[in-house]
C-alpha cells in the first residue's frame, strides 16, 4: 500500500524584515529533516513535493538529495494567503489563527479564508495523487494550516475540529493512502518515525 506521506516543515528562522516565505529552515529544522530523511530511505519513495515557500522547498530537497531524487513545487501547497498583514509576532499571531480556524468562512484581518484555503489544498493533493505516474510514497513537504485544512477534510470534521500537529517547532507527519485518499496513520513528529 503505497502512501502519501504529507510532512509540516521544521523550525524556521523567523525574520520580521524578510517575507515570510522566503523564511528558511535553521539549523535544528535542517537536522530534524536529515533525520526523517534517514528514515526515508527505508521506504520506496518515489516523488517528492513541496510548496514554493522557502522553508518547504529546504525540507523537500533535503529529502530530494537523500533519496537521489528531485522534488517538483506546487504554489497550491502553500500557506494560507496572509499578505494582508505580513507578520504578526506572538501571541498575537496565535489569536489571529485561533480566529481563522474558528471562523473558516470569513476573511480574517484579510487573510484567505479558511474553507479557500482547503478547497485549493484538498484539490492541489488529489491532482498530485491522479497526475503523479510513479507507483510508491510520495513525499510532500508543506505547512501546519494547510496540513491542519486538510486533517478535517479527510477526518470529516468541521474545520477546527481536526486532530493537530502537536511539536512546537512543526516537523509533523500524516500518512494517506494513495489509492483511497484516506487517513491511514494521524500526526506524529518526524522524530518518531514510522512505527509499528
Amino acid at each position: 500500500m503505497a502512501s502519501l506521506i504529507f510532512i509540516t516543515h521544521p523550525d524556521v528562522v523567523i525574520d520580521p524584515a524578510r517575507p515570510i516565505p522566503e523564511w528558511p529552515l535553521n539549523a535544528t529544522g535542517r537536522a530534524r529533516m536529515e533525520r526523517f530523511a534517514e528514515m526515508l530511505a527505508d521506504r520506496d519513495v518515489s516523488a517528492v513535493y513541496s510548496s514554493t515557500e522557502r522553508k518547504a522547498m529546504d525540507g523537500a530537497a533535503i529529502v530530494a538529495e537523500a533519496l537521489g531524487l528531485s522534488y517538483e513545487t506546487d504554489e497550491d501547497l502553500g500557506e494560507n494567503d496572509r499578505s494582508a498583514t505580513g507578520y504578526i509576532a506572538p501571541p498575537e499571531f496565535w489569536d489571529v489563527v485561533r480566529e481563522f480556524f474558528g471562523r473558516p468562512y470569513e476573511s480574517i484581518r484579510g487573510w484567505e479564508r479558511a474553507i479557500d484555503a482547503q478547497t485549493r489544498i484538498v484539490n492541489a493533493i488529489r491532482r498530485i495523487l491522479r497526475e503523479d505516474e510513479t507507483a510508491d510514497d510520495i513525499v510532500v513537504v508543506s505547512h501546519g494550516a494547510v496540513g491542519c485544512l486538510l486533517t478535517a477534510y479527510l477526518q470529516k470534521v468541521e474545520i477546527g475540529r481536526e486532530s493537530r500537529p502537536q511539536h512546537p517547532g512543526g516537523g509533523c507527519f500524516i500518512l494517506i493512502d494513495r489509492d483511497s485518499f484516506t487517513l491511514t496513520q494521524d500526526w506524529r513528529a518526524i522524530e518518531d518515525g514510522f512505527g509499528g
